[in-house]
C-alpha cells in the first residue's frame, strides 16, 4: 500500500534535514566537488594541461602540500547563476601571488583552527561582477582564498581562535582577514585589514568586537527612528493670514544745543 505524503510534510521533512545538517556541508560550493572537478578536467585536454602546469609549479614554490590544486582553482560560489564555469587556472602571470597566501595559512591559520578546505580561488573580472565581489577584490589577482575549517565548531569559537593570530601575525605579513555566513572567511596578502557584519551597526569585523569585549553575535541595533514629518497646510482649509503690523517709530529727537551763558554787568 502507498503512503500519501503531503507536499506540507515533505517541506517540513526538508527544512529539518537542513537544520541537522552541519555547517560545513551548508556552506560548500554547490556542483565544484572533486567528482565534477574530474569531469571539468576530462571535458577539456586544455584543462588537463593547465593543471599539470600549476601542480608542478605548486611543487617548485615549495607549497604543494598546504591545499590541493583542484580546490584552489574553485571559481565562486554564483557561477552558475553567472554562467562562468566551476573551475579556473588563474593566468600563469598571477600565480607568484598565492605563494605568500597558502605559505600563511599553512604556518598561521592551520595551527589557529586546523585544516581547511578552499572554497573560492580566482575569479575573472566578469565572474567576479556578477558575483558582487568588490572592484579591487584580491581574488582577481589570485592574492585570495575563501576557507572552511575542517574541524566541526560553531561560528562564535572561530572567531575565538582566528582574531588573536591575525592581531599576532597578520599586520607583519599584510594579511586581510573577513568574515561571511556559518564559518566561511577570507584570507588574502595584499594588505593588513580585518571586516565583518559584526558590531551595533552591523559593520564591523568580529575581532574588534571580541577585542572591546563584545558580543560578535548580537544582533545589530535598530536604526534610530525617523523625525517625525512637519504636517503639509490642507488646501482646503482657509487658514487666516497673518496682518503687517507696522514698524515701531525709533526715530530720536537730536538733544537741545545748551542756552548760552548769562552776561553779568561788570561792577
Amino acid at each position: 500500500m502507498r503512503t500519501f505524503r503531503s507536499p506540507i510534510a515533505g517541506a517540513l521533512a526538508v527544512a529539518a534535514l537542513l537544520a541537522a545538517a552541519p555547517l560545513r556541508a551548508q556552506e560548500l560550493p554547490v556542483g565544484q566537488g572533486e567528482a565534477e572537478y574530474q569531469a571539468w578536467l576530462a571535458a577539456n585536454p586544455g584543462n588537463r594541461g593547465q593543471i599539470l602546469s600549476f601542480e608542478a609549479w605548486q611543487q617548485a614554490a615549495g607549497v604543494d602540500h598546504v591545499l590541493p590544486a583542484w580546490q584552489l582553482v574553485r571559481t565562486a560560489s554564483m557561477w552558475r547563476e553567472c554562467g562562468g564555469q566551476p573551475f579556473e587556472v588563474p593566468p600563469f602571470r598571477l600565480w607568484p601571488g598565492m605563494v605568500k597566501t597558502l605559505r600563511f595559512i599553512r604556518d598561521h591559520v592551520v595551527p589557529a583552527v586546523g585544516p581547511v578546505e578552499a572554497v573560492s580561488g580566482y575569479r575573472n573580472p566578469r565572474l567576479n561582477q556578477c558575483a558582487h565581489g568588490s572592484e579591487r577584490s584580491a581574488h582577481l589577482d589570485f592574492f585570495a582564498l575563501d576557507l572552511v575549517p575542517l574541524r566541526p565548531m560553531t561560528r562564535r569559537q572561530l572567531f575565538e581562535l582566528i582574531c588573536p593570530m591575525h592581531s599576532r601575525d597578520g599586520r607583519a605579513a599584510g594579511v586581510g582577514l573577513g568574515f561571511y555566513t556559518f564559518t566561511r572567511f577570507h584570507i588574502d596578502t595584499r594588505s593588513f585589514r580585518r571586516w565583518g557584519s559584526a558590531g551595533p551597526a552591523g559593520g564591523e569585523s568580529p575581532c574588534a568586537v571580541l577585542e572591546r569585549g563584545g558580543d560578535p553575535e548580537a544582533p545589530p541595533l535598530p536604526p534610530p527612528p525617523p523625525a517625525p514629518a512637519m504636517p503639509r497646510p490642507d488646501p482646503s482649509v482657509a487658514y487666516p493670514v497673518p496682518q503687517s503690523q507696522p514698524a515701531p517709530n525709533l526715530h530720536v529727537a537730536p538733544p537741545s544745543p545748551p542756552a548760552p551763558p548769562s552776561v553779568q554787568n561788570p561792577q
